[in-house]
């Protein structure tokens, strides 16, 4: 079988594919994943063979049309998340001739893409081969889903047809407590972290003497966009007497050490989060699943409004406290840090989150549902 994983073009839907795509290859199929041209160390990184099937990265479809016009980013939810799903739908169509050129020569028997990777159910139609949807996060990216069929309506036109098409199986990955009822029905898998390493130092195994928090900003944070906000996050948090942890790029890291007497770097997430009491974050969809996956209570203070519902669920089952970034006064984030470290109740939710995700399929015990539906494509 010739599996082609399709993720979006940033590091955390890269991370949510990777655990299936290995599951995949490591049952003896050949596996591919498509991304854009800086993704590429990225995907490599985590052993997967990848394939550049754009030149451009998120920012470029996130700020500019298909004509190169300047966007506005609204900032209301009503706009927010049809917005998310055109500049994703553009990214999509972008590489949608290049992986039409590659499939000429490795034609795939499955193409499995991420939540809004909108160029898998595009080429899979034109292939007519099985299009399975893997969840990347707890969204159900219905909003989003409507943007982009506005947006790919030439490219829908041209396969007769206009709206998205379903695709053949759907995996999620959303805990059952905080699935929402509206949900379209779909196989339950395990999530599992799928982020790239780096050598392990023996203090992220373990607990130190003093509680720990750890705050990041994600894989994509940047010294010009997160900096301030990672800085006012821990001097927020610092007087509360606990272990300060920043997992984030090297570039920032080196700006957050020249201020900041806090423990900085490149750091596995996965292995760091056992050993936390709390982790601040800003709702980005990895983080927030390793949190869950970990039993370790959460401060989410969403970057964007599209994440609020999902950091709301979180939150109203009792794992987590969520605030918006302007409410995060240091005073409130200082109280709301207090009151999840010293509540055991917060604790006691995650775990019960952590349990759920713990009791469904792994990723490996879905290869065969796809084999199965590989076997359906044409010769």
């Amino acid at each position: 079988m010739k599996c082609l994983f399709i993720p979006g073009g940033s590091p955390a839907t890269i991370f949510g594919l990777v655990p299936l795509a290995q599951a995949v290859r490591g049952a003896g199929h050949d596996v591919l994943m498509a991304s854009t041209e800086d993704m590429m160390p990225v995907v490599t990184a985590t052993g997967v063979p990848a394939v550049a099937v754009t030149p451009h990265d998120i920012w470029h479809y996130i700020t500019k049309d298909r004509e190169g016009n300047l966007k506005e980013i609204p900032g209301d939810l009503e706009r927010q998340g049809p917005f998310v799903g055109r500049w994703f739908a553009q990214m999509g169509a972008d590489g949608l001739p290049v992986l039409l050129d590659i499939t000429r020569g490795w034609r795939p028997d499955l193409v499995v893409g991420g939540s809004m990777s909108y160029a898998a159910p595009l080429l899979a139609a034109h292939l007519g081969v099985p299009y399975v949807r893997q969840a990347w996060d707890t969204d159900d990216s219905n909003a989003q889903d409507r943007g982009a069929e506005a947006e790919l309506r030439p490219e829908l036109r041209a396969l007769g047809l206009t709206r998205l098409p379903e695709p053949d199986l759907r995996i999620e990955i959303c805990p059952p407590a905080l699935t929402p009822p509206e949900a379209p029905p779909g196989r339950l898998m395990r999530w599992r972290p799928g982020n790239t390493q780096r050598a392990v130092e023996p203090w992220m195994l373990t607990r130190g003497e003093r509680r720990r928090v750890c705050v990041t900003a994600g894989s994509r944070a940047t010294p010009e966009r997160t900096f301030t906000f990672l800085r006012g996050l821990v001097e927020q948090i610092a007087p509360l007497d606990v272990e300060i942890v920043v997992p984030a790029p090297e570039e920032l890291a080196a700006r957050l050490r020249a201020e900041l007497d806090v423990r900085t770097g490149w750091i596995p997430l996965d292995v760091l989060a056992p050993t936390c009491d709390l982790v601040v974050h800003h709702a980005g969809g990895a983080t927030t699943m390793t949190a869950m996956d970990a039993g370790v209570p959460q401060l989410i203070i969403p970057e964007a409004v599209v994440f609020d519902a999902p950091a709301r669920r979180i939150a109203d089952f009792g794992a987590a406290l969520t605030m918006s970034p302007d409410a995060a006064t240091p005073e409130r984030v200082a109280a709301a840090c207090e009151r999840l470290l010293n509540d055991p109740s917060y604790s006691e939710r995650a775990r019960a989150l952590s349990r759920e995700i713990a009791a469904l399929p792994l990723p490996a015990e879905m290869v065969g549902e796809l084999e199965k539906l590989a076997a359906r494509a044409p010769a």
